[in-house]
């Protein structure tokens, strides 16, 4: 498909990922990323639901495991979320025996949070689906464009950071 003088082509003509609709023609980058997340996302929850986990738990578990117990609070600033958001994910998490919340004994205002012993088991099974869902997001890319990709979307995330007020989860999911 040819793109009329001046624009640049569509990202792609497969039906199942349309090209940019009218209001987003001045972005096709921004519509294709939007739309790759946006899948990411998806395939990463089935991925994840063997595990008993939802989009995003993963990624409070991960900082968790790497970090240990932390303060609700910075929990939440490096997650990068909304705190009524955290707090919904981690009540599930805790009800599923995989976080323990208690009061942080230096600051009886501020809540610890620390991921079981049992939930230590899930740590594979993260692995094993984000492993997988590399494998699956990366198929038939060579590996020099596998390289490439990361070099390009580390420069779009540095411009996005940029852009934002504070880049903190810049970098960690």
């Amino acid at each position: 498909m040819k793109a009329p003088s001046g624009q640049s082509p569509a990202i792609s003509s497969d039906p199942d990922c349309p090209e940019p609709p009218s209001a987003a023609e001045g972005g096709p980058v921004s519509h294709a990323l939007s739309r790759v997340a946006r899948l990411h996302r998806i395939a990463a929850g089935r991925r994840l639901r063997g595990a008993g986990l939802y989009p995003g738990q993963e990624f409070v578990m991960m900082h968790l495991w790497d970090k240990g117990p932390v303060r609700q609070a910075e929990l939440i600033k490096a997650c990068d979320l909304d705190p009524s958001t955290v707090t919904k994910m981690l009540q599930r998490l805790e009800q599923a025996g995989h976080v323990r919340r208690r009061p942080d004994p230096g600051d009886g205002r501020a809540v610890l949070v620390e991921a079981t012993e049992e939930s230590c088991a899930l740590l594979s099974q993260v692995r094993d689906a984000w492993r997988d869902l590399e494998r699956v997001t990366l198929a038939g890319l060579e590996p020099a464009e596998r390289g490439e990709l990361v070099r390009l979307l580390g420069k779009v995330e540095a411009n996005l950071c940029s852009e934002a007020a504070d880049c903190s989860g810049a970098g960690h999911g």
